[in-house]
């Protein structure tokens, strides 16, 4: 028998200890119904598991993401849908016009929609927008392109009388005192001048104007004369330079947990312009303005003539090839990202169970 020290006592106490500490744990376990509450629990584990955590919360926003993508994505689409609209009733315009069974007030008034309808389609460019970010005018559009070639048409005119009538060229009347000074005059005028560049003929070419059309403003259509003919129409090819790429243009779609997982869209210029349906210059008969205010901004396909409407149908059949080629683009995109999101919807479904294994209270073994 001892006295000084009680050692059955002392393992009754070490003994309700640990089953007391034990017992704190299971019930905090269970109560939390997490197998790690602290790093002391597993400290491995814990380690893996807060990993996983910002793995399977990456995944779950870069799903949130991707569908912020298939929004955006729609809203250009649904922007080009009506441009498309436009378009064909521009070309159903256009071959209207073709027809000489019009006069040539019927086709005034076919110009005068064909006009309204061209600045409906800068609208849309101008103001189509996604979170405040505008879509459909260029700025999203990072790729650049490369130089490319253009036909340049070259026409001779001959003037009747440049003295007192003068010549009216795309509905712009210009005089000179002779053929050197109409030539100036045209060049200088503020809408002529935007389209050509107008030289005295010499040579063969002598009692002629030579008009040019300037780079950028290239177009099958020959310009509707008056005062005046066309004798001899021919074509060069002039460079286009090309436009550098800009990737910080370019609009990026986190759709994946890490650093360099995203998805790469470029939008194009979808104005008319851009479109090919539109050239420089401020004349009233061609007016078309940005959509958002009635300032003359450029100057529409003209369809006054045969000739010139049978032009702008060609035109504008290019133009919706351009919007279909785009919008086939968007809708390869958003049938992409619905993948997308369906993949990392199921990412993160099983690493949320892997997570869940290692983290989460087993209640059949948590005593």
């Amino acid at each position: 028998m001892r006295i000084n020290h009680n050692i059955a006592a002392l393992n009754t106490y070490r003994q309700f200890n640990n089953a007391n500490n034990a017992q704190g744990k299971s019930m905090e376990k269970l109560s939390s119904g997490l197998r790690i509450n602290s790093a002391a629990d597993d400290a491995a584990g814990l380690a893996i598991s807060e990993k996983m955590r910002a793995q399977v919360r990456g995944l779950d926003q870069a799903g949130k993401n991707s569908q912020d993508a298939v929004s955006l994505i729609q809203t250009a689409e649904g922007g080009l849908n009506e441009t498309h609209d436009i378009l064909q009733r521009m070309r159903e315009l256009a071959t209207q016009a073709s027809n000489d069974t019009n006069t040539t007030n019927d086709r005034g008034e076919i110009q005068k929609e064909i006009n309204s309808l061209t600045s409906e389609i800068n609208r849309i460019g101008n103001t189509t927008e996604f979170n405040t970010q505008k879509l459909l005018n260029g700025e999203k559009n990072g790729a650049g392109s490369a130089a490319i070639a253009a036909v340049q048409g070259k026409f001779s005119l001959g003037v009747t009388d440049p003295v007192t009538a003068g010549i009216t060229i795309d509905g712009t009347n210009v005089k000179g005192a002779d053929l050197s000074a109409l030539a100036t005059a045209i060049s200088g005028d503020a809408t002529l001048g935007a389209k050509f560049t107008a030289v005295a003929g010499t040579g063969a070419d002598a009692g002629k104007i030579i008009l040019t059309q300037k780079t950028g403003q290239e177009s099958a259509s020959e310009p509707t004369v008056a005062g005046g003919n066309i004798t001899t129409q021919t074509a060069g090819v002039v460079a286009k330079a090309a436009v550098a790429a800009d990737e910080n243009k370019s609009l990026k779609f986190q759709i994946g947990a890490n650093e360099n997982q995203s998805l790469t869209l470029d939008i194009a210029d979808m104005r008319a312009s851009a479109l090919g349906l539109t050239t420089a210059g401020t004349g009233d008969k061609l007016a078309v303005t940005d959509g958002t205010s009635n300032e003359t901004k450029e100057q529409a396909l003209d369809v006054s003539t045969h000739a010139s409407a049978s032009a702008a149908v060609t035109s504008i059949q290019k133009a919706i090839d351009t919007v279909s080629a785009e919008r086939s683009k968007l809708g390869a995109n958003q049938n992409r990202l619905e993948h997308t999101i369906n993949n990392l919807s199921t990412s993160s479904e099983n690493l949320t169970a892997a997570e869940s294994r290692i983290r989460d209270v087993d209640y059949a073994l948590a005593a």
